[in-house]
């Protein structure tokens, strides 16, 4: 069974290798999606998986990495797509 969260994540996160640590984390625990800056400063992100890993993902996304301070963290269900792999993508356009 697999899941998708879309995740946006609000505060310091640009800049201090949020995308990077979430691909790495990602990566780690077999966890498809992508990662991407915004161009209001937020970074957005796409877990599917298997249910303890999207949340464990889910969770991670709300500390981020140490040098980053997260404000706020929203996440929303989706229908699973059957992604493979895990991308940092380009960022947003303006």
């Amino acid at each position: 069974m697999s899941v998708r969260q879309h995740v946006r994540v609000g505060g310091r996160v640009q800049g201090v290798f949020y995308r990077d640590t979430c691909r790495r984390l990602a990566e780690e625990r077999g966890v498809a999606g992508w990662v991407r800056n915004l161009h209001d400063g937020d970074v957005e992100a796409v877990f599917e998986g298997a249910p303890d890993d999207v949340e464990h993902m889910v969770r991670w996304a709300a500390e981020g990495p140490p040098s980053a301070q997260v404000s706020r963290c929203t996440a929303e269900p989706e229908d699973p797509e059957g992604l493979s792999g895990f991308r940092v993508l380009p960022d947003a356009a303006r």
